[in-house]
């Protein structure tokens, strides 16, 4: 049986944006359409942590919030970057310790985007003239 080679990681840096309405069902479509962008882009070896955090950003955002939702994907060679921008400048709540709150289903979202991403963080970003923040998070893969 031969064996199968991972796809080459792209070269060349790209970004999507997805602008989701105040709605809990539009973070499937942006799960969904996240799993495309990746696998389109063979960055397959990534796809379910990503999905994983893009969820959680997502849904932070149109829980905590009242507007509409941006899902930003980006791909430098070698980091994918995954941001949600919300209408609400404030700053996200810290995470609470992981471990303690894994059987809750509210209040664990920022504690798994610390665990399983490499880095990640928040910045206040307007808008189209709205205040809003970004938050964001980045898994890099080997070179």
């Amino acid at each position: 049986m031969p064996e199968t080679e991972e796809p080459p990681t792209p070269a060349a840096p790209w970004e999507y944006t997805l602008t989701i309405p105040h709605d809990l069902r539009a973070v499937t479509v942006c799960r969904r359409t996240l799993r495309l962008i990746l696998t389109t882009h063979g960055l397959i070896g990534l796809v379910d942590t990503a999905e994983l955090l893009a969820t959680e950003l997502v849904s932070n955002a149109v829980r905590h919030t009242n507007g509409p939702v941006i899902l930003r994907v980006s791909w430098k060679p070698g980091t994918l970057r995954i941001g949600a921008w919300d209408a609400n400048p404030e700053p996200p709540e810290p995470q609470r310790e992981l471990p303690k709150h894994l059987d809750l289903e509210e209040g664990r979202g920022l504690g798994l985007v610390k665990a399983c991403a490499d880095l990640w963080g928040w910045q206040p970003l307007s808008r189209n003239g709205s205040k809003g923040k970004y938050v964001w998070c980045e898994l890099t893969t080997a070179a």
